[in-house]
């Protein structure tokens, strides 16, 4: 970390008053586990889960994952129990702690739309990897060789684009994919989750992410917390710091843990 970073850092745990309720608004892929070709194998940076867990168990903190999958495969890939909030399919989905779900369900035009897409794809996926969610068609090609990579998202870029014209769908482009959507997006999810707070109350907050995808999600908490880029390369963004995971993503994690200690404790 640069001194810059530090600097803001120590102003922003030096925020976690004694009577604060902190906010912790996680990312998963990218943010708090490496990519992996097959996606049910990412599991979380080494010690990152500890830590997590830690700061679950500890009872200040409120964590949150927002992610693009499904909000039930990060249950069983983050391993915390009692388990978090997650949002899933990047904001349209919300599972809360006691197992209640709550989706934001396509039109009926819409998902016709997005079914006659998948069964088009399920005849060809161009070389790519086909993923269905219930709001969305995805192609991935994480893994496949540069030039064919092009090639793969040059096709589902054309058959995607029209329909992206309809009213309710939008495209939504990430590392190694691209995925024709409807319903909210992370920054709808964290202005809802803004918006349920106590303002009699502190909440120092944060949303830790890696993608283009977690941009709308900087952007919605930085008037009220701090938007941090977790990645190895520096890209343009709309956070206001930059970590490397995953030694700087760890320290981050601990110091979050020793700032909500209360006195004395270990």
């Amino acid at each position: 970390m640069d001194h810059k970073t530090i600097s803001q850092l120590d102003e922003f745990f030096g925020a976690f008053s004694a009577g604060a309720k902190p906010l912790l608004l996680l990312d998963y892929d990218g943010t708090l586990a490496p990519f992996r070709t097959d996606r049910f194998k990412a599991r979380p940076w080494a010690g990152v889960r500890e830590l997590l867990r830690s700061i679950h168990e500890q009872g200040r903190t409120r964590i949150v994952l927002i992610t693009g999958r499904p909000a039930h495969e990060i249950v069983a890939l983050l391993g915390i129990q009692p388990v978090p909030e997650v949002w899933g399919l990047h904001g349209a989905e919300r599972l809360f702690p006691d197992g209640t779900r709550e989706v934001d369900e396509p039109s009926a035009t819409i998902r016709a739309m997005l079914e006659d897409l998948r069964a088009q794809l399920r005849r060809d996926t161009f070389g790519g990897l086909l993923e269905e969610k219930s709001n969305a068609v995805v192609m991935h090609w994480r893994g496949v060789a540069p030039r064919r990579a092009k090639a793969i998202e040059a096709k589902a870029r054309a058959l995607f684009k029209p329909v992206a014209q309809m009213d309710g769908l939008e495209l939504l482009v990430f590392e190694a994919g691209i995925e024709l959507r409807t319903g909210r997006d992370k920054g709808g999810a964290v202005k809802m989750l803004l918006d349920g707070l106590d303002d009699q109350v502190a909440h120092p907050m944060a949303y830790l992410g890696d993608d283009v995808t977690d941009e709308k999600a900087f952007e919605a908490i930085n008037s009220h917390g701090l938007g941090v880029l977790v990645r190895r390369q520096w890209r343009e963004t709309a956070a206001q710091i930059w970590l490397r995971p995953p030694e700087e993503l760890r320290e981050f994690l601990r110091r979050w843990l020793s700032a909500c200690r209360a006195p004395g404790q270990d």
